[in-house]
């Protein structure tokens, strides 16, 4: 599979403290489809860490979704949510992980903060 989804792998545990906050945790596993190859992928989730493995483990979850999309979820184009909504991924297993994992993936370009606008509105206005 393409090179961003190594890269998005690789960053997981760096990002995991500002990430994974809560109490929960657990392990999700990815499968990233392309044709009728698939690449399993474990992600285990604690508070503050994410380790990531190829290694066949048990898993709580299972998040399934095709490489091409998955790579758009990595830089913002598309978002996990409205994916298994459109049924283009499928998630079952532990709601929750889903939930947690889909904050690792980037807001899409050009979003920016309604909080930080509001305040650039009243510091132009006062």
């Amino acid at each position: 599979m393409g090179e961003a989804i190594e890269k998005f792998f690789a960053s997981l545990p760096a990002h995991a403290p500002a990430v994974l906050r809560g109490p929960t945790s657990g392990t999700l596993q990815v499968d990233l489809t392309e044709g009728n190859r698939t690449e399993h992928w474990y992600v285990e989730l604690a508070p503050g860490t994410a380790r990531v493995s190829r290694e066949r483990r048990a898993a709580d979850a299972t998040f399934t979704v095709g490489a091409k999309l998955f790579e758009e979820l990595t830089t913002g184009r598309a978002a996990a949510m409205a994916a298994v909504f459109r049924n283009e991924a499928t998630f079952s297993g532990n709601v929750l992980l889903f939930l947690l994992f889909r904050r690792f993936f980037p807001d899409p370009p050009g979003t920016r903060d309604p909080r930080q606008i509001a305040r650039e509105h009243v510091g132009r206005s006062g």
